[in-house]
């Protein structure tokens, strides 16, 4: 039996009927490469189910403590059900992108089931309709609690759950099971008396390691040698959230990224993410009449779990508050704005400790959390305070080499994340072989219209590497093998996988082809 950390516990709290705090991975894969080119659901119920046995993550359950007078615990079942855990679900005909988003956005505002163990799988069949995949393509899609799991443990997750190679053999698994004791009410009772009386000792001691570097952090902060963001613009992304939720995300060359990237000076991947994102949300919300003239500020969870916490599970992150630099229309200019600042919040958030929040985490009060966010949520108060964040954007890289299930090889990964009042957006950074995916995730009512957003998306990144790999290496632009290539595909296929200098006619459709396995 072992107890949630304040920070995991957190998730619990502030979760509502209009704001399940779960993330979820939507992972696309070919049958191709699958023993007679064929993957059925049995396979994948039995595979999953020997590999989940050995993760601590996926085999617990919530124990609550009586009156929310401390918090949870987890329990370990020793088993679970599969069949309830991993379900089985097919896309009517045509079985196209939007069907799946569709989908995806349903299944992902359902909450989970506290009395079992926060995860879910669904296995989607009949993508037989994707522009850019092969015929026979099926999904999954997982489900995971926040409270078990943050993005760094949940891509852990990820590779035990996958091979490296299509013919591999997985031996079953000889889990002893060895199921916790349910502990008794008045156990609990104590136990949380206990913690009750040693928790003013703990404070003092994390209070006495933090407080000397909050003095130094607040007399840079007067000097100006610190900077950190003071104000947020309020936009329809910072009200009260809805229970319907919309998905969608858009897959570019990883190398397009890279080349961006290395055109300015110290720029990172993740800076070109976020611009992207900024200049996507500047031609969405001016499209819509809506745009601040102060920049927008984005969440971006930093993961600050060291070797020996990996594999643990749970969340050991911190936060650090960046500006999108949405004020700035030229994209190239915008990339520049955008390093800056996150040179400067790293600096913020070094001066004033990585691991800091997560200290002070353990200290989060159970009961009057859980009731905070109710009433917060009914009587609508994030829309009468400044907010915080406009967005989160958070990054998580894969890995670079192909994964298989059941010999079934991934094509593509996804990510969807929770949104809550006052922050109504969440974007999903990740990378797989070569490919560089940004996933949204909105409020129905905040995004009634996601198509459009991801057009903003790809427009967004269209013009920032036309304004800086473009205009850095014209010249590679127009070999002559790289015209008769183009002459041998459709138009618009050639034109993404050229990378000419002429948009494509429908950049929101156009994906890259993909070369069978």
């Amino acid at each position: 039996m072992q107890q949630l950390s304040g920070l995991d516990a957190s998730f619990l709290y502030l979760e509502t009927p209009n704001s399940p705090m779960h993330i979820s991975g939507l992972y696309i894969y070919t049958q191709e490469t699958a023993p007679e080119g064929k993957v059925r659901f049995k396979q994948i119920l039995e595979g999953t189910a020997n590999r989940v046995k050995g993760i601590p993550s996926l085999t617990r359950r919530l124990k609550e403590v009586p009156l929310g007078l401390d918090h949870p615990y987890w329990i370990d079942e020793g088993d679970f059900d599969p069949e309830f855990h991993i379900r089985h679900v097919a896309l009517p005909a045509p079985g196209d992108w939007r069907q799946l988003c569709i989908l995806i956005s349903r299944i992902h505002a359902r909450p989970l089931d506290r009395s079992r163990p926060l995860w879910e799988m669904y296995v989607i069949e009949g993508l037989d309709n994707v522009e850019g995949y092969p015929k026979g393509c099926f999904a999954l899609f997982t489900k995971m609690h926040h409270a078990a799991v943050d993005g760094a443990s949940g891509m852990e997750i990820t590779a035990a759950i996958h091979d490296l190679k299509a013919d591999a053999k997985v031996e079953p698994k000889s889990v002893i099971a060895r199921p916790d004791r349910d502990p008794s009410t008045l156990g609990l009772l104590t136990r949380a008396q206990m913690n009750g009386l040693r928790q003013p000792l703990r404070f003092i001691s994390v209070a006495r390691n933090t407080v000397p570097g909050f003095a130094k952090v607040f007399m840079q902060l007067r000097r100006g040698d610190l900077q950190r963001v003071a104000s947020v613009p309020r936009v329809r992304f910072n009200g009260t959230v809805s229970a319907y939720r919309v998905f969608n995300a858009v897959s570019l060359p990883l190398d397009d990224v890279k080349a961006i990237k290395n055109a300015i000076p110290g720029a990172t991947v993740n800076d070109v993410a976020l611009t992207i994102v900024g200049g996507a949300m500047r031609k969405y919300l001016e499209a819509h009449s809506e745009l601040p003239d102060q920049s927008l500020v984005a969440m971006a969870p930093v993961n600050v779990r060291d070797t020996k916490e990996k594999g643990t599970g749970g969340n050991i992150v911190s936060t650090m508050a960046v500006k999108i630099r949405s004020d700035v229309a030229d994209a190239r200019e915008r990339l520049i704005a955008v390093n800056e600042g996150t040179q400067t919040a790293k600096e913020y958030t070094n001066a004033v400790g990585a691991k800091t929040m997560t200290d002070y985490s353990q200290f989060i009060p159970s009961t009057l959390t859980a009731q905070a966010a109710r009433l917060a949520s009914r009587w609508g108060l994030v829309n009468q305070i400044n907010p915080i964040y406009n967005c989160v954007i958070t990054n998580v890289p894969g890995p670079q080499v192909p994964l298989y299930n059941t010999g079934a090889r991934m094509l593509s990964n996804f990510g969807t994340g929770p949104v809550a009042d006052g922050v109504g957006l969440f974007h999903v950074i990740s990378s797989y072989c070569g490919e560089f995916s940004i996933s949204a995730t909105s409020c129905r009512e905040m995004m009634p219209d996601p198509d459009f957003y991801r057009e903003c998306l790809m427009k967004s990144f269209e013009e920032l590497r036309d304004a800086t790999v473009v205009s850095e290496t014209p010249k590679r632009r127009v070999k002559t093998k790289t015209k008769a290539k183009a002459k041998a595909v459709p138009k618009r296929k050639a034109a993404q996988k050229t990378r000419a200098t002429a948009k494509p006619k429908n950049p929101v459709k156009t994906k890259p082809a993909r070369k069978r396995a």
